[in-house]
């Protein structure tokens, strides 16, 4: 199972990680964070609990942006995973995310940036977005990500709390 994340915003949203996040990774496999992590802290919180692939976003800072690239594909039980932030707010974005990947042959493609958890299918590709565990902005819920692999795809599930 991997644990997913995006838009966490630390230290200008929160002081650090949720709660629920931290007892809802307890046992992943991984975790990825689709970038606006803005403090390196944060990755290394989230190190104790599992690896972390994570790609860089708009607000991330110059120190973040050498370390992490903008987008990267992660292997898992078999499943290809792209992985982006997507700060541009121009054109048609699930367009942009599926053009960005076509020729990576991904199973799934997790995306940030518009704190807004998103889940389905586009052609066989599981398009996923775990919203934001810090900064909800018009949504009801904070959110973080779950992606479980059963039989032959990838499941999302958003989790959210208040």
């Amino acid at each position: 199972m991997i644990g997913v994340l995006s838009d966490t915003h630390i230290p200008r949203r929160a002081e650090g990680l949720p709660k629920e996040v931290i007892q809802g990774f307890k046992g992943v496999d991984l975790i990825l964070h689709a970038g606006d992590i803005v403090e390196e802290s944060v990755l290394k919180e989230l190190e104790e609990i599992a690896p972390v692939y994570a790609v860089y976003g708009n607000c991330d800072p110059p120190e973040l942006r050498e370390k992490l690239p903008a987008k990267r594909i992660v292997e898992y039980a078999g499943f290809k995973i792209g992985l982006v932030h997507y700060s541009s707010p121009y054109g048609n974005t699930l367009g942009r995310l599926l053009e960005t990947f076509e020729d990576d042959e991904v199973d799934a493609i997790v995306f940030g940036h518009s704190h807004r958890p998103y889940n389905d299918r586009v052609n066989g590709i599981l398009i996923f977005n775990p919203g934001s565990p810090t900064d909800k902005r018009f949504e009801v819920f904070y959110s973080y990500g779950l992606l479980i692999p059963q039989e032959k795809k990838l499941i999302g599930k958003v989790k959210y709390f208040k």
